[in-house]
């Protein structure tokens, strides 16, 4: 089986009465309006026939059964579109007048369950239905980016309370809004030389792409000042992905995508209140407490921290300014992600996993794989009770940003597994099992590289370390030296391979230690170096350091 692929890149029922909120017709010296989400294209996808073509929102659910892929080149983008997009797929996704969101079917969770079987059999979207949503159900002007009222995911009130202490409008620059530009003074050079006395507009397709980004995965700590009463506040907290990854079962059409993304109704919400998502209800007032949450719509689209407004330019094709601050204060309801991996803290306690560049996809496989209780990780619901026939088609699309937890950003990235949930522990407990000990195997021989590196490094620079066999070796992890690292970075690409590799049945009784016990040898010799082996000191630290490797082996085996 092949590894995974890794890439480092008007008024409808939906509408509450009107609260009140002021029309803004000025943003920076702009009419607003002009750039119509539904029907613009700014969604880029890949068809089946390979082509690569952008597309509006009615466009992917008109098309989804023709579109093999998302090609957003922003992962954290990706990550929070499919959000959303799993939240209308719940509106227009329907049988017979149900719809796959609706409360009522989502009581008995077999029912819920053989409404999406009958909706997947239908292998498409409804033209009317996608129709209906985006024209009748949800308010005029919501999925337009720049509308008067009320912008798709923005807050109008913004252009009247982020001001200075002059009462001046005091915008946080475009730069601001796009991951990967400098900002301030200071501001690294990451992807371009942009800087904010010279800001360059960033393309309103794009700048949709920024948006959902920032509302998803956006920073805390310092922002532009907010004056909601005769205070100016200027902090806020983390966007509700920020540093995570997320998991989504992977079809080869987006449709059944799509139709797989919308979270099963097990969830622990309020089943009482009116579910809504931002586009389909009125603007929350700053400091009042938060709605509740509810299933479908506001567990995946209304958990942001984070308000922003965008300044489009005159001909409204691209955006010229920004302006991002807080949202609110209140506590965020408690509700689990639906495509997070959970891990079992020290204190017992769960949260969600953190991104990683430099880990692979294929080493949270058994985490995808078994069932909450064999070990301390909880799978992402959204991959719970996928339907038995789709299996053997099923991959795995993980979307990550690697961060901390305030504003530092490092590296964004995708990955897609190969059809794997066909070995799920539920369908084939063998197989599941047979990756989890491959998996670990892995781990072992990569944990063992990482320590025999480090003593061979303190063996062969330090005369005074003795040499003897069975010698303890202090290492000290301030100064470790470079082998372990140049191991690491050999070792794990291969290590993928031979996992891949084993990624069969017929491998079910091989032996899977040794594979990556010799990755690990042949890695520690690239690192160490062909002439470094010549020197005597070397060549014993070499020996001890292969003897710690050989011994994850039984002694059966090991010769």
């Amino acid at each position: 089986m092949s590894a995974t692929t890794h890439e480092v890149i008007g008024r409808g029922p939906f509408a509450p009465p009107r609260c009140g909120v002021e029309p803004c017709v000025y943003r920076g010296g702009c009419m607003a309006g002009g750039f119509d989400l539904r029907d613009e294209p700014w969604i880029p996808v890949r068809l089946l026939t390979g082509e690569s073509v952008r597309l509006g929102l009615r466009g992917l659910f008109q098309q989804a059964h023709e579109i093999a892929d998302l090609e957003l080149p922003v992962p954290p983008a990706a990550a929070g579109l499919l959000r959303i997009l799993a939240a209308m797929t719940a509106r227009v996704a329907r049988d017979g007048g149900v719809r796959l969101g609706d409360t009522g079917v989502a009581e008995d969770i077999e029912d819920w369950h053989a409404l999406r079987r009958r909706i997947l059999k239908r292998g498409r979207f409804d033209p009317e239905a996608v129709n209906a949503y985006f024209d009748e159900e949800v308010p005029a002007g919501r999925f337009d980016l720049f509308d008067e009222q009320r912008p798709f995911l923005q807050d109008p009130r913004l252009v009247a309370e982020c001001v200075d202490p002059k009462g001046a409008p005091n915008p946080s620059g475009v730069n601001k809004l796009v991951f990967g530009r400098p900002t301030g003074v200071n501001g690294a050079v990451l992807f371009g030389h942009f800087t904010d006395t010279a800001p360059v507009p960033v393309p309103a397709d794009e700048a949709v792409w920024h948006l959902i980004a920032q509302l998803y995965f956006g920073p805390s700590g310092q922002c532009t000042p907010r004056r909601i009463t005769s205070q100016r506040t200027g902090s806020g907290d983390a966007a509700p992905l920020r540093k995570s990854l997320s998991y989504f079962a992977w079809a080869p059409e987006l449709f059944t995508s799509l139709v797989l993304a919308v979270p099963g109704p097990q969830a622990e919400v309020d089943w009482e209140a009116q579910d809504a998502c931002p586009w389909e209800e009125e603007l929350n007032a700053p400091l009042d407490p938060l709605p509740a949450m509810t299933w479908p719509g506001r567990m995946l689209t209304g958990r942001f921290r984070h308000a922003a407004l965008l300044v489009p330019s005159d001909d409204r094709r691209s955006v010229t300014d920004a302006y991002l601050t807080w949202a609110t204060h209140e506590p965020a309801p408690p509700v689990r992600d639906p495509y997070q991996i959970l891990d079992r803290r020290k204190d017992g306690a769960f949260q969600p996993r953190e991104a990683d560049g430099t880990r692979a996809l294929w080493r949270d496989v058994d985490s995808l794989l078994l069932k909450d209780s064999a070990q301390d990780a909880q799978r992402p619901p959204c991959l719970e009770d996928l339907p038995k026939h789709l299996l053997p088609r099923l991959r795995v699309r993980a979307y990550g940003f690697e961060q901390d937890g305030q504003q530092k950003d490092s590296i964004w990235f995708q990955a897609t597994t190969p059809p794997i949930l066909q070995w799920q522990e539920e369908a084939d407990a063998e197989m599941a099992h047979h990756l989890s000990r491959c998996h670990r195997a892995a781990e072992d021989a990569g944990a063992r590289l990482d320590f025999a590196a480090k003593v061979a490094w303190r063996i062969a620079t330090d005369v005074n370390a003795d040499t003897s066999p069975k010698a303890k070796i202090r290492i000290d992890q301030r100064k470790p030296g470079p082998w372990a690292s140049a191991a690491l970075a050999r070792y794990w690409p291969s290590a993928e391979v031979e996992f891949w590799r084993l990624a069969a049945p017929e491998q079910l009784t091989a032996d899977i230690e040794r594979p990556f016990v010799e990755a690990a040898l042949a890695a520690l010799d690239e690192a160490i170096g062909q002439v470094n082996r010549a020197d005597i000191r070397v060549a014993r630290a070499r020996s001890r350091a292969r003897s710690l490797l050989f011994g994850l082996l039984p002694s059966s085996r090991a010769a």
